[in-house]
């Protein structure tokens, strides 16, 4: 489409480079009113799947909590055994033993089916869930108002779809039973410690502050150098896509050596922000586990010293100790699983936050037959702006009959598309009127209303699929007869007809022996075959060779006939025979009346049509 300069388009986010890399986990605006929403929409439907799914999560840590527990049993009963036989006694009981061993295999059996059940049904739930949010994202996007992309760059729209999809989905996946498998497992290992020993378990829990305090002083010490990466992971990855975009500029001023220094510097921050972060981040499980052999230490001398004294087990000591080094692992999956929900809640706002946004307003009152209409288009003292205290077109009063030729000019960034836009309804109108054969474009539903027209855009737009298909993109229905008219009448089914596969071919990225005027004989064909009330040829030929540009006009002049047709040109010779032409400036309709009456005038139009006239 035409360029519009920054009094008639609103303002758009700018695309920063993407950053990765390790850092301060994301949170929530409102994590308790997400979560709600999260419940009450999504999860509330499964509510008795995920209920049972917790269930068997609860059972299959209970499961593996007792092994322990049991497996002590054995030791004792094969210690008991080996000192009963030095004293002269039987020795050890294998068949108690071997009772022991497959008690324990069919517990730990139990709990692996359990937590194979749990994560199929959880999988199932969570995969069901991303499938109801993208199916609710696909369908809102379709009845947002334009003006919401206008605020929103395509990548935040799409990271929203793809990235925050994901993220809830992987995260919700894993988040709910392990949080339950955790806190079951941190009180189940506590009751069978506590069981064993008091005392013993009061040493480790001492042990506990202690791994923490030095964990929180080194995490708060390489948290500054995670901050110091991620900013310079960005410096580096703006730098890099700004010598790749701009490679040619770089060659021709010679600048490859100057860059070359700028990353070096950029990329020597980088490596050491991101040493520190990573070596002192790397120091946490060594601490953690030097901390835990002290403590393993201490409860053994403190098991020995209550074994000589009868008052505990070899084999109640042995399970102590697993159970000890079981105790650290479902707290530091509690840390994980935090950062886990902080993240799913947060991707889940902005997926919500997306899906509140006010949708485009249908004011059709009634069926109109659109079959009768004619084309002819009224404009009544219209009023527009994208803003509301920007207004840009400010009075504008035009009568367009049916058949007519109406080109909209102006320099460039004058507004030119606004029209364009507000014709096809992208926009509606401040205040006044657009009227399509006596009907207000507001008493149509968009879908009728752009049934009606036909556009053909400076920037062409073929997805990857047949020629054929491209070509019916606006009429699957159409017939091959049909569709090879359409060709024909806008000069392309010659070239079609020289491709290897002719209208069967598939396009995509590599279609090479396709050229840009090639491609927009095709979207004309496509605009041809719909056959519409009314056309809208945006620039359609600003980017065309001359060669080209006359295949393109001659195919234009049958898409023409006998519709009513707005034309946006930057070439005023292409527009000499428009029934009524606009002048428009700063994004008002300054001039209108025909290539003379114009002329004639001496004013804006004649000043950017001598302009050109003298550069031919």
């Amino acid at each position: 489409m035409a360029e519009e300069n920054e009094n008639t388009v609103p303002p758009k986010m700018k695309v920063g480079p993407m950053r990765r890399g390790p850092g301060p986990v994301e949170k929530p605006k409102d994590f308790k009113g997400t979560t709600k929403k999260l419940i009450k929409q999504y999860l509330l439907p499964y509510k008795w799947k995920i209920i049972f799914v917790l269930l068997l999560a609860i059972g299959s840590t209970i499961f593996t909590i007792v092994g322990p527990k049991i497996l002590g049993d054995a030791t004792t009963e094969i210690y008991n055994g080996l000192i009963g036989k030095i004293s002269g006694g039987a020795g050890i009981n294998f068949e108690k033993l071997a009772q022991i061993i497959l008690t324990v295999l069919g517990l730990y059996g139990i709990s692996a089916s359990f937590s194979y059940i749990q994560g199929f049904m959880m999988t199932g739930v969570s995969q069901k869930i991303t499938y109801k949010l993208r199916q609710d994202i696909s369908e809102k996007i379709n009845k947002l108002p334009m003006n919401y992309f206008d605020k929103k760059t395509h990548g935040e729209v799409l990271s929203i779809i793809t990235n925050d999809v994901d993220t809830l989905s992987q995260n919700l996946n894993q988040s709910i039973t392990q949080i339950i498998t955790a806190i079951c497992t941190i009180i189940g290992i506590l009751i069978m410690m506590f069981s064993i020993s008091i005392s013993m378990t009061v040493v480790s829990l001492v042990i506990l502050p202690i791994t923490g305090l030095v964990v929180r002083i080194v995490v708060k010490k390489s948290q500054k150098y995670f901050k110091r990466q991620q900013d310079y992971l960005g410096h580096v990855n703006g730098q890099v896509e700004e010598a790749y975009s701009g490679q040619n500029i770089v060659k021709v001023f010679n600048q490859e050596e100057n860059t070359i220094k700028e990353f070096e510097k950029i990329n020597e921050e980088l490596y050491h922000s991101g040493w520190k972060s990573q070596f002192l981040s790397g120091l946490i499980h060594p601490i953690m586990n030097f901390i835990g052999n002290i403590g393993y230490v201490a409860i053994s001398i403190l098991g020995g010293y209550l074994a000589v004294h009868g008052k505990i087990t070899v084999g109640n000591i042995q399970s102590f100790i697993q159970y000890n080094r079981q105790f650290n692992q479902p707290i530091n999956q509690i840390a994980q699983i935090s950062g886990m929900l902080q993240s799913m809640i947060a991707a889940s706002e902005r997926v919500f936050e997306f899906l509140e946004q006010e949708e485009e307003i249908e004011t059709a009152k009634g069926k109109i037959d659109t079959n009768k209409i004619e084309g002819n288009i009224e404009f009544q003292h219209v009023k527009f702006g994208y803003n509301e205290d920007k207004i840009i077109i400010n009075d504008f009063s035009s009568k367009v009959k049916k058949g007519q030729k109406i080109a909209i000019v102006g320099p460039t960034g004058a507004g030119k598309t606004t029209m364009v836009k507000l014709l096809m309804r992208f926009y509606d109108v401040n205040e006044g009127a657009i009227l399509i054969d006596g009907h207000n474009i507001k008493d149509f539903t968009r879908g009728e209303l752009r049934k009606m027209f036909g556009m053909v855009l400076q920037d062409t737009w073929l997805f990857g699929g047949t020629v054929k298909d491209n070509i019916k993109y606006g009429r699957p229905d159409a017939t091959d007869e049909e569709v090879e008219e359409a060709a024909k009448a806008a000069h392309v089914d010659h070239f079609i007809k020289t491709l290897p596969k002719g209208y069967n071919m598939i396009l995509d990225e590599e279609s090479s022996n396709v050229s840009q005027g090639q491609k927009q004989l095709l979207t004309i064909a496509r605009v041809i075959l719909t056959n519409p009330k009314i056309l809208i040829l945006d620039e359609a030929t600003s980017s065309i060779d001359t060669r080209t540009e006359i295949q393109i006009q001659a195919a234009m002049d049958n898409l023409m006939k006998g519709r009513t047709s707005f034309i946006i040109a930057h070439r005023l010779s292409t527009i000499k025979n428009a029934d009524l032409i606009l002048v428009m400036e700063h994004g008002d309709i300054v001039e209108q009346g025909t290539h003379e009456e114009l002329l004639q005038k001496g004013g804006s139009y004649a000043k950017l049509y001598n302009s050109q006239f003298d550069e031919e």
